[in-house]
């Protein structure tokens, strides 16, 4: 049988996602006989999810990449009902592939990978706390907003925004302790089956609508000859945490340039050099796509266009691994927006 080699590993998804749930579906044919067709071509796309970040893993050489990941997949097959014993064929059958499909090179450290997830695995939770969960006038509005946003009273929730401002509350703790945990608790909510993909997009794009009524505040602080570009990569299509980073700026006296979700690298690098700007914030919420955060530090660096722009990341792969901004070449990393603040004023003085 042949073997596929590191370059082509990513392009060979597709064919190894196949192999994968053929295996599986033979193993388990009581399981996923109910599900059809669709059913399987279901199964195929999660099985190249895995590989996807079973691939960013090994190329970050950074196996909490994939062992997180799984974490996340075992507490929403438990919201979805599966038998407890799918994820762990899941990933036997991934590994019976790999071991026959992989050059040598690749499938020691792919299965290494692999082995490390699956043993992480026992000791995952099977449940996750909510992310709205003290007791402060603050928490309590952000669980009074959450709860509007879910039965679908947008006009309320906005109301109720622009009411705590006006009471004193400040756009930057709306922002902290109202947007932020609501959105990780919506992320849990439909990871564990509580919520529809499409209350989840409702309730993001509501915020995103209050979001922007909140600008009158936004713009009114002190200027400062600072600027920031930010931006999503190409295929990243979650933009509201680094809209919140480049809003935090703004609130800061910075001139910002949001460039949104799903930029090309040249256009990224284009703005930065037709801004000047002083520092890029980039974004990534899925893990398979750290590789295209990569591919913009290199290519901006390369160009030579920008030498003194400073380089951000943020996102969730990176708040799971404390050394991977390093590792891809970046200046510095912030978990949140208003790190990001002072992270951009340490790596100015770089």
């Amino acid at each position: 049988m042949s073997s596929i080699d590191q370059p082509s590993f990513r392009n060979q998804l597709g064919e190894l996602a196949d192999l994968i749930v053929a295996k599986q579906y033979a193993l388990q044919p009581e399981i996923w006989k109910p599900y059809d067709h669709p059913g399987r071509e279901k199964s195929v796309r999660d099985a190249g999810y895995h590989l996807s970040y079973l691939a960013e893993a090994i190329e970050a050489d950074d196996p909490a990449l994939f062992s997180e990941y799984l974490a996340w997949v075992k507490v929403l097959f438990i919201g979805l009902k599966f038998p407890t014993y799918v994820l762990p064929t899941t990933l036997e059958c991934t590994r019976q592939v790999l071991a026959e499909r992989l050059s040598a090179e690749t499938r020691a450290r792919a299965l290494e990978i692999l082995d490390y997830g699956t043993r992480s695995l026992d000791n995952a939770p099977v449940n996750l706390p909510s992310f709205i969960a003290g007791n402060s006038l603050v928490d309590n509005l952000a669980r009074q907003y959450l709860e509007l946003l879910l039965n679908g009273d947008r006009r309320t929730a906005s109301q109720l925004i622009l009411d705590g401002v006006r009471d004193g509350i400040s756009v930057k703790s709306i922002y902290a302790q109202v947007f932020q945990p609501s959105q990780r608790e919506l992320g849990r909510l439909w990871q564990t089956n509580q919520i529809s993909v499409a209350q989840e997009h409702f309730c993001t794009a509501a915020t995103q609508m209050i979001m922007s009524q909140l600008y009158p505040y936004i713009f009114s602080g002190e200027h400062k000859d600072r600027r920031l570009v930010a931006a999503c990569v190409g295929g990243e299509l979650h933009e509201i945490g680094a809209r919140m980073v480049a809003d935090f700026f703004e609130m800061e006296g910075w001139d910002t340039y949001f460039l949104g979700a799903n930029t090309p690298p040249e256009t990224v690098i284009q703005t930065v050099a037709e801004r000047q700007a002083d520092v890029l914030a980039l974004s990534a919420t899925m893990t398979y796509h750290v590789s295209k955060v990569t591919e913009i530090i290199t290519s901006l660096r390369a160009s030579g266009a920008s030498p003194k722009t400073r380089i951000l990341v943020g996102g969730y792969p990176f708040n799971l691994s404390s050394e991977l901004w390093m590792r891809i070449g970046a200046d510095g990393y912030a978990p949140d927006a208003e790190s990001a603040i002072l992270e951009a004023e340490r790596v100015l003085l770089i």
